[in-house]
């Protein structure tokens, strides 16, 4: 995974300081409510229906397990011992005391995590596909590309204060595979990786998706871009939004009503004719930058023995909980003799998504013996063990069963998506957690969630769709 440079470092770090500052300022009463409130959300700091709320970036959804100790120190340090993973890979921190934010953003630092434009009219976290670099329908891993955009777009300074919040999302899947594990298809920005009529691997750019009030699927505004023309081309887009995009009415910011404003063929022209300034600039993504991001996300070093594992047919067979867990769980690895575990976060009396710091720490103890010390995060508020061998599944699955995790019910009616709705989020005019709490205790019978079959139910708590409800 990337690993901070010293600048990146010194970023952080000082981010840290400047805001340990303004809060000082805030609780001495030199800073007023609506001047701290811009300063709060630079830093993902909203004020809830009963207490702050602290969301943590989590770029393309990559944890190590050292990030994730830290995840269940905060939790037990600063917050009510859990946490809550959203559908954005990022993580939130419900009960913090607003002086206390500037410790949890030092922690935070020290291992190289930072709360950063995930609130405010900025680009927020750029979101990825969970099996990235391990899919067996990849064309290519899409991480370096989302590292690439996070550095660029990491206090633009032109795009500070967008009319609305703006998102982009990656996937390195085949498109003709028709999976869109990263949600693409509903993002301001989403970029889907495709080979061009000359064999090179490049990008389909799709603008305008979004859900809210006015759920859209975005627009193909380019079928084909090269990968040095990536950031200058999102460049164009971002700016053509800056400058057209509406003012009066932040129900009517989003790009999305930009392009279905205008049209997606004047919305292209004004794109290119934009980008056709600036595609020749320092932009330029050199083929030395791109190898030096993909040096970051090597393959791990994979057991070549793996694939000699014969048990794991017979354990299936012996253990029908088992094999319910792996027939849900699990999913094709790229190399012979390994798996993807998803971890569900939908137990039954849970709120979806959310995450004990004993559940945290344990997790990434599992990720230490299992998984070469990585963790994933889903946009359907699971988790993922990328790299497991077949050896180990029967093991993990004991493991996961003691800590409550082991809920054999992903793609089934339980694995719903939910947003905190009205127990926490100010906006909310709906309670969603209790409801899917109903939900989960009469159907709390996994036989018959297997025989019902496949069935996605996705909740929020008003028509801003935290819960992807429209999808």
């Amino acid at each position: 995974m990337y690993t901070y440079s010293p600048v990146d470092q010194k970023i952080v770090d000082e981010r840290v300081a400047q805001y340990r500052d303004q809060t000082r300022r805030f609780l001495a009463g030199e800073l007023g409510e609506e001047e701290f409130r811009t300063l709060r959300l630079m830093n993902g700091l909203y004020v809830q229906t009963h207490a702050p709320m602290l969301r943590v970036a989590i770029p393309y959804g990559l944890l190590s397990s050292e990030q994730v100790r830290m995840f269940a120190h905060i939790a037990r340090t600063y917050d009510k011992d859990y946490a809550h993973f959203t559908t954005r890979q990022n993580i939130q921190y419900n009960w913090p005391k607003l002086e206390t934010v500037p410790d949890i953003l030092a922690d935070l630092a020290k291992v190289q995590m930072h709360a950063i434009q995930t609130s405010g009219n900025c680009i927020r976290n750029t979101t990825s596909d969970e099996l990235a670099g391990v899919a067996v329908d990849e064309i290519e891993d899409p991480r370096p590309y989302c590292e690439i955009i996070r550095q660029w777009s990491t206090f633009h300074p032109e795009f500070a204060y967008l009319p609305r919040k703006f998102k982009i999302a990656v996937t390195g899947a085949d498109k003709f595979k028709g999976v869109d594990r990263a949600a693409i298809q509903v993002h301001d920005i989403g970029l889907q990786m495709v080979k061009g009529d000359n064999g090179e691997i490049g990008f389909e750019v799709l603008v305008g998706g979004g859900l809210g009030r006015t759920p859209v699927i975005g627009k193909v505004v380019r079928e084909y871009l090269p990968k040095e023309d990536l950031l200058s081309y999102l460049e164009a887009i971002v700016r053509v939004y800056n400058q057209q995009g509406r003012r009066d009415n932040k129900y009517k910011a989003r790009i999305k009503i930009l392009v279905n404003a205008l049209g997606v063929e004047k919305f292209t022209a004004l794109v290119e004719a934009e980008w056709q300034e600036i595609k020749d600039s320092t932009l330029k993504v050199s083929a030395e930058k791109i190898a030096e991001m993909q040096a970051h996300f090597t393959l791990p070093d994979y057991d070549q023995n793996a694939a000699t594992f014969d048990e794991l047919e017979a354990q299936l067979k012996d253990n029908k909980d088992f094999a319910a867990w792996y027939k849900y769980n699990t999913r094709e690895h790229k190399v012979k003799g390994y798996r993807a575990v998803i971890i569900s976060l939908k137990a039954p009396g849970i709120a979806p998504g959310d995450i004990t710091d004993k559940q945290l720490d344990a997790v990434a103890d599992l990720a230490d013996a299992y998984s070469y010390k990585e963790l994933r995060v889903m946009h359907n508020q699971n988790l993922v063990l990328a790299d497991v061998q077949n050896k180990d599944l029967l093991a993990l699955w004991q493991k996961l069963d003691t800590l409550n995790l082991s809920w054999a019910n992903v793609g089934t009616l339980n694995d719903m998506i939910c947003c905190p709705g009205l127990d926490f989020c100010a906006l909310a005019n709906a309670g969603s957690i209790d409801i899917a709490k109903q939900i989960n205790a009469k159907f709390d019978n996994l036989d018959y969630l297997h025989d019902v079959g496949e069935l996605f139910l996705n909740m929020s708590g008003c028509m801003n769709a935290c819960g992807h409800h429209h999808v």
